[in-house]
């Protein structure tokens, strides 16, 4: 017990010794009883100071102010203390809160500080325009989310619920190397009397290079009836967007294609490992305590560099080779993750992960012999592949040893269709199949597969044996008619 009340002592202090993190920004809406404004705080964990409660578990809490001023005086002022949720590891917390403004032009002035530890604050102010007349179209603030999940039962309360749904704001409008979905809501007012037919809303994300303002992601152009409040809700697939600033531009317009609003933010998206070879992704990584490959052991190194040997080309081959022969784990660990934050810059332990349930999958069904599964031919080239659309399996044919034929109806990786392979298994053992023909390009392609099949067939042996590539059809021999009825 007095161990774990160390360990907890040492936690909290740790926590501490950053000065306090809080993301704060807010969102302008109208509706049907006025304009109001939408605070949204986001508390890191790391930078507060926690309590350790009666029942073990942790948390932290934060005083906040928030004052609004028209012309330097006050018209609306809250003061309040928010906590964390309790629980067994500190986590990021968030609050948000609404006030009814009139039309008008405000400061918002804005202070937290850490309760546990006071002399840690950070304070916020900014300028803004409260407009929302009648006279014309008018959109809301448009609010980036970190989430959005449909409302569970008993969350209608919650401060982030919003028509059915709720919404996480994203701290700083920032996206990092692991998001690749931009979230975004934006409210469009007073249709129903300003325009009263459908018109469109369109969206595209710009790329902002100093002063100019490049089209990064195509305008996608939506309908909408026309009413009182019209949400408009959209995702869009940020997994290849560079590293950069960039511009989300709203516009409403009309049939006839005239602008009748639109409203912009800015976000910064972090993308370091887009469009780089494994060797740039190796240089740029300084640390890699914190992914996934930190957490895996020589031997998880060892097997999980294996299982994408068939990914690799023949010059990596050579280098992949060494770093397993060598077994030095930083470079294990560096190729292996270099290997793929190229492939899924977004999230490479989410696809490393997936793809070594497949490897294991397929080390259990083709393993048992020498080697792991997956270095099989059967599982070598399931693994570059993908699964085949058929697989004719034929273990009774007396004139030859155990054979199966894999058929592919498209074939992306060379662009053809109906690729076929064929493994055979002379040696009789289990999973002892190896590739014996295929008309897929850069894979074994042997004319004589078929004489090699039926090499101890009876009435085989006038075959040239240089030159033939075909035996005499018999009884049982059915290799031939089953490799060209696909």
């Amino acid at each position: 017990m007095k161990k774990s009340i160390l360990v907890l002592t040492l936690l909290i202090g740790a926590l501490s010794s950053k000065a306090l993190d809080a993301n704060i920004s807010y969102s302008t809406f109208k509706s049907a009883d006025g304009n109001y404004i939408e605070v949204y705080l986001h508390f890191v964990a790391q930078t507060m100071k926690y309590k350790l409660l009666p029942d073990s578990t942790l948390q932290a809490s934060a005083e906040v102010v928030i004052t609004f001023k028209k012309n330097g005086a006050i018209v609306k002022f809250d003061k309040y203390i928010l906590s964390s949720p309790a629980s067994r590891q500190p986590q990021d917390f968030v609050d948000l809160k609404r006030y009814g403004l009139e039309n008008g032009d405000y400061k918002i002035e804005v202070s937290v500080a850490d309760v546990n530890d006071p002399e840690s604050t950070k304070r916020y102010d900014q300028t803004f325009k409260l407009d929302f007349s009648e006279e014309r179209v008018y959109q809301s603030d448009i609010l980036l989310l970190a989430s959005l999940r449909k409302m569970k039962e008993g969350e209608a309360s919650s401060p982030l619920a919003k028509g059915g749904y709720i919404f996480e704001p994203l701290p700083s409008q920032f996206y990092d190397k692991f998001c690749d979905k931009l979230i975004f809501y934006d409210e469009i007012y007073d249709t129903d009397k300003l325009v009263g037919e459908d018109f469109l809303v369109s969206y595209r994300v710009l790329h902002k290079n100093g002063q100019k303002s490049v089209k990064a992601i195509g305008t996608v152009h939506k309908k909408r009836s026309p009413a009182g409040v019209v949400p408009f809700l959209q995702q869009i697939d940020i997994s290849k967007l560079l590293s950069g600033n960039y511009e989300l531009l709203v516009e409403v317009k009309n049939r006839k294609g005239d602008l009748l609003s639109k409203k912009s933010i800015s976000f910064q998206r972090s993308n370091p490992f887009i469009n780089t070879t494994r060797e740039q992704v190796a240089e740029g990584v300084d640390n890699l305590e914190n992914e996934f490959v930190a957490d895996l052991s020589l031997e998880e190194l060892r097997y999980s560099l294996k299982a994408i040997a068939m990914q690799i080309d023949d010059t990596d081959g050579k280098l992949l080779n060494t770093i397993i022969a060598e077994k030095k784990e930083k470079a294990m660990r560096l190729y292996l993750f270099s290997f793929w934050a190229r492939e899924s810059p977004t999230d490479p332990e989410g696809a490393y992960r997936n793809y070594m349930k497949v490897a294991k999958a397929i080390d259990e069904k083709f393993g048992g012999g020498f080697g792991y599964g997956f270095e099989t031919d059967r599982g070598y080239i399931y693994m570059k592949y993908g699964v085949p659309n058929d697989i004719v399996t034929n273990e009774t044919e007396q004139s030859a040893p155990p054979y199966q034929m894999w058929f592919y109806n498209e074939f992306p990786q060379t662009g053809q269709n109906n690729v076929k392979f064929l493994f055979y298994n002379p040696s009789l053992s289990t999973n002892g199949y190896v590739l014996l023909h295929s008309n897929a390009r850069g894979e074994v392609n042997n004319p004589r597969w078929e004489v090699e099949l039926y090499s101890n067939a009876p009435g085989t042996g006038d075959v040239d044996p240089i030159d033939g590539t075909s035996v005499k059809g018999g009884m049982g021999r059915h290799a031939r008619r089953l490799w060209e009825s696909y």
